[in-house]
């Protein structure tokens, strides 16, 4: 199980409806790319951590070995802002207000991926996925995503347990070593995906697989009061930022 899984399963508000955490994770991901990125989506980031590392109860070592991995594409995508292919000052240079765009590319970006965030730490896949025929996804397809889901998690730990394998039989001694033993693990993934569909292929035509995968899905209310608060928030933060734009642009 991934770290980010394991954490939303083990989060305080592991019981709660989806549909309260949605309106609050996936509202302050809007607020971060629709509002100015000053005061706009730095309010949203400091929002967005309080929330995380506070009533959501996220452990901040864990948060920052997540986050740290959108955050690099956030880096690598602003820094693209700072120079200008062509141009009367040479084939590469420093592009006008460059560092201006690319601060406030990487405050929009990096706050919404908190909020995405926010989502995940607290929503495990498999209450998310079930519920989302009721919302109209088709059935098929919420199939296909909760088989690959399961075996996703199957393949890693295959691989998990060849690697360890390798690395005791000395896999890993040297460079030409580390690649053989990588080869060699590709090709078990690729045999092992096939192997475990076609078992659970027959096991599903064994238990009368009728086009449908029938879970059990935890009982959870949608919270008036939390969405009303979520609600609330969102749009403390939309007025915030408001009225602190002029003064402070």
């Amino acid at each position: 199980m991934l770290p980010i899984d394991a954490a939303a399963h083990s989060s305080r508000w592991r019981r709660r409806h989806p549909v309260d955490k949605a309106v609050l994770g996936l509202g302050l991901t809007v607020l971060a790319i629709s509002l100015p990125p000053w005061p706009g989506a730095a309010l949203v980031l400091l929002t967005s951590l309080a929330v995380l590392l506070g009533p959501a109860g996220v452990p901040g070592r864990k948060l920052w070995r997540a986050y740290r991995v959108p955050l690099g594409f956030c880096v690598t995508g602003a820094a693209t802002l700072l120079v200008q292919v062509g141009g009367p000052q040479g084939f590469v240079s420093l592009a006008d207000d460059g560092a201006l765009r690319a601060g406030e590319l990487l405050l929009r970006t990096s706050a919404a991926s908190l909020g995405v965030l926010l989502f995940a730490f607290t929503t495990p896949m498999s209450d998310l996925l079930p519920r989302l025929v009721k919302a109209g996804v088709p059935t098929a397809v919420v199939d296909v995503a909760l088989v690959t889901y399961r075996m996703s998690f199957l393949l890693l730990d295959s691989m998990r347990r060849v690697r360890d394998a390798q690395a005791a039989r000395l896999g890993h001694t040297t460079r030409a070593a580390t690649w053989r033993s990588l080869s060699g693990l590709g090709a078990m993934a690729f045999v092992r995906a096939f192997d475990r569909a076609t078992r659970l292929q027959a096991g599903l035509a064994g238990r009368g697989y009728d086009g449908t995968l029938r879970v059990l899905v935890p009982e959870a209310r949608v919270s008036v009061r939390f969405t009303a608060a979520s609600c609330g928030l969102l749009i403390a933060l939309a007025a915030l930022t408001l009225v602190l734009e002029g003064p402070l642009s």
